[in-house]
């Protein structure tokens, strides 16, 4: 079966079918790094891995960019709160190792490259240049704009007619737009103080001193980059002006995808990305998870408490394009869910290497079962990414290895030749090679060890504290270099010392 996908820009489900048949271009819209991640980023980071391991699984060389929006009022708003920096860089770039961190801890594979807005300002200048000498765009007052009435398929991603548009950006442009929907390329002056207090978290005292964000010089003046025409020039940069897949949250169909497809089209005269695929939001309660609502349960609250296996068997429970509900009730779903494939592949694994398996035994139903399985998966793959139909297939083949190992009888006095050999094998790398396609790690979960390694870390950090108490400053510097040398980054508070384990590779 061909692989299909359910592509938003013509509201169909279609045949895959790329621009080069062995290489597949991917870029997804990063985040913006103003926050911890949270599991509504991991939603989309892991079904987005999840499409990049089965395109690997059905042959395709995968140039799989994802950028980190580091410019950012919402950012600037974070200066100065808990130790994250004295500037928009330095708080950008605490959270983009802690984003990093999380990616690791959550087994995604590694993208081509993590692109960083602020390393790709002379491309967004070339393109605003671009736009403006093809009169798709025009300068006012230090700031560009792109003029939405000059592209006549605008709104054919999110299906809007322009006259039913409203403004886009800040209220206090308007004066200098020709038409309330054209939207910012670049922004003059420096950051938009208002859109920073809004994001500012309530409480957090920042002192007299204004908010400051980086600015570059331009053809048009001082300023910063327009939001959209951010993940433009990133993603022709490093992979190229017609992508085969363009990833992001629902939420972003309009403005910013619909906004990139204009942008692009009309500076290259060619299609932008030709699949376009939105993940839905990430339930809790009757909202989406968001960092702006307060209503989230950070990746790293997460990995700690259930291990990364859980997380991605919770994760994958749902299709990337169906709604999904945090509740103790669905992660206890995921937890029993992984516990059944882990006991049957252990189980597997146990009989394989047990004296009753045999090299002549032959158990023609598990056979089968085994390769229904294997074609059950990659039916659901196949129909747009069905990681829950491809979930059920790897549990049907728990299944299949409970009803054979008790259909042998092994230890019964009239019992069979034993285990079926071969197909104990055979189920044992089905686990293994399907499981990793959802990024389940059969044989050592990274983080399984997570609770006992922080228990150790946690007596060690109570002895260190007695030292110090004790007027031992130097034994415990010793233990906290110790510590750091195995790669955990202790950070004393005033309610005591706090730790980040290090990442799995």
């Amino acid at each position: 079966m061909t692989l299909h996908v359910t592509n938003t820009l013509t509201g169909e489900k279609e045949p895959f079918e790329p621009r080069d048949p062995e290489n597949v271009l991917l870029y997804y819209c990063g985040l913006t790094v103003s926050d911890p991640p949270h599991l509504g980023h991991a939603r989309s980071w892991v079904h987005v891995d999840v499409m990049h391991r089965w395109l690997e699984h059905l042959g395709y060389d995968v140039r799989h960019v994802e950028n980190f929006t580091d410019v950012n009022e919402k950012i600037v708003a974070r200066i100065g709160e808990d130790d994250l920096g004295e500037s928009e860089s330095a708080v950008a770039k605490t959270y983009i190792q802690r984003t990093i961190d999380d990616m690791r801890s959550l087994n995604l594979l590694r993208t081509e490259v993590y692109p960083r807005v602020s390393e790709h300002v002379p491309e967004i200048i070339d393109l605003v240049e671009t736009l403006i000498e093809k009169d798709y765009a025009y300068e006012s007052n230090g700031s560009v704009y792109f003029d939405v009435a000059r592209f006549d398929e605008y709104g054919k991603l999110s299906n809007q007619e322009l006259a039913e548009i409203e403004s886009q950006g800040n209220p206090d442009e308007r004066s200098e737009k020709r038409n309330p929907a054209d939207f910012a390329l670049w922004k003059a002056g420096g950051v938009d103080l208002d859109a920073v207090e809004e994001h500012r978290h309530e409480g957090v005292d920042h002192g007299d001193r204004p908010p400051e964000g980086l600015t570059w010089d331009s053809p048009w003046g001082e300023g910063r980059p327009g939001w959209h025409i951010e993940c433009s020039a990133m993603s022709m940069t490093h992979l190229d002006e017609t992508l085969d897949v363009h990833v992001g949250g629902r939420d972003l169909v309009f403005p910013h995808h619909e906004n990139e497809i204009a942008q692009s089209e009309a500076a290259t005269g060619k299609e932008f990305a030709r699949y376009w695929l939105h993940c839905e939001l990430f339930q809790m309660d009757d909202e989406k998870m968001s960092s702006s609502l307060g209503n989230f349960v950070t990746v790293d609250e997460a990995i700690e408490r259930w291990g990364t296996n859980v997380v991605r068997t919770f994760l994958t429970a749902g299709s990337y394009n169906s709604k999904q509900l945090y509740s103790d009730e669905t992660i206890a779903e995921a937890e029993e869910r992984w516990d059944r494939l882990e006991r049957g592949y252990e189980a597997a694994v146990e009989a394989l290497d047990s004296p009753d398996s045999s090299s002549k035994a032959v158990d023609d139903a598990f056979r089968d079962e085994i390769a229904s399985a294997r074609e059950a998966f990659a039916t659901a793959m196949n129909d747009d990414f069905n990681t829950r139909e491809a979930q059920s297939a790897l549990l049907s083949l728990v299944t299949a290895v409970n009803r054979h190992l008790e259909a042998t009888g092994v230890g019964d006095e009239d019992a069979a030749a034993g285990y079926d050999y071969r197909s104990l094998r055979r189920a044992i790398e089905t686990f293994e090679e399907l499981g990793g396609i959802l990024g389940l790690s059969f044989t050592g979960d990274t983080t399984g060890t997570a609770d006992l390694a922080g228990d150790v870390v946690d007596l060690v950090l109570e002895i260190r504290t007695r030292e110090r108490e004790a007027g031992n400053y130097e034994r415990a510097d010793e233990l906290r270099d110790e510590l750091e040398a195995l790669g955990i980054e202790v950070q004393d508070t005033d309610d005591g010392p706090t730790y980040r384990l290090p990442s799995g590779e």
